[in-house]
């Protein structure tokens, strides 16, 4: 079986090494980059399956590197940062990053995020009813995992997807903010809503009309959202 393959980008060689040595440990392939440019050679030379990226890098930011990548993959990628301020989580989760990591932080902290990470971005999603979700010319086939609207492809990302699957199969109901957290992220969250906060965004902004007045995906204020039946 091919190790995975895990891409680590830092511009500090003490970050490199730590973050390399442990994920080695764990049965890990670990390619390392120091800069935004060679990370990005990197990423397309090899098959990588998961990337871990530093913001704070010169020449090109740890932003300008996640949005390059999501131009051409949905490979999953975690986000480091000395800063962990709420609107520097939520832009890198708008621009595509699927986690968000704070320095300083333990081995056991980003051991679990990145399992998390792979095991969530390789889920095939809740189990499949026997019938496609079908409301107002949003159709989610759960047997394919693909989403239309109006009968056009609608490009999810695997988070996106399996948040808004896991909607659907609850359509009508209106699920807790913790809920959707462990179902679609894994038991490690719970208290994260910002993620929420900015996916249901990202899937505002590909099947509503118009995002800032959501027919489909609707919020209950305080406590959480639910997909119309």
């Amino acid at each position: 079986m091919n190790k995975q393959k895990i891409l680590v980008v830092d511009d500090e060689p003490q970050t490199r090494k730590y973050i390399g040595a442990n994920l080695l440990a764990r049965g890990f392939c670990v390619l390392k980059a120091e800069d935004g440019r060679s990370a990005l050679k990197l990423f397309e030379e090899e098959i990588i399956d998961l990337v871990i990226l530093d913001i704070m890098m010169p020449g090109m930011n740890g932003f300008e590197v996640c949005e390059a990548i999501r131009r051409i993959s949905d490979t999953p990628v975690i986000i480091l940062s000395a800063r962990g301020q709420e609107k520097d989580i939520v832009r890198a989760l708008n621009i595509g990053a699927d986690d968000y990591l704070t320095k300083p932080f333990g081995v056991g902290e980003l051991l679990a995020r990145v399992c998390a990470v792979l095991r969530r971005t390789a889920a095939q999603g809740p189990a499949a009813p026997r019938r496609p979700y079908e409301v107002d010319g949003l159709c989610i086939d759960f047997a394919a995992k693909t989403v239309t609207l109006n009968r056009e492809a609608v490009p999810l990302t695997p988070t996106e997807y399996n948040l808004l699957a896991h909607l659907a199969v609850n359509a009508g109901r209106v699920l807790s903010h913790s809920a959707l957290l462990q179902s679609v992220w894994g038991p490690e969250y719970g208290g994260e809503n910002e993620y929420l906060w900015a996916y249901v965004r990202r899937l505002r902004r590909k099947i509503e009309a118009d995002p800032s007045k959501p027919h489909y995906i609707r919020t209950q204020p305080g406590f959480g959202y639910s997909l119309i039946a």
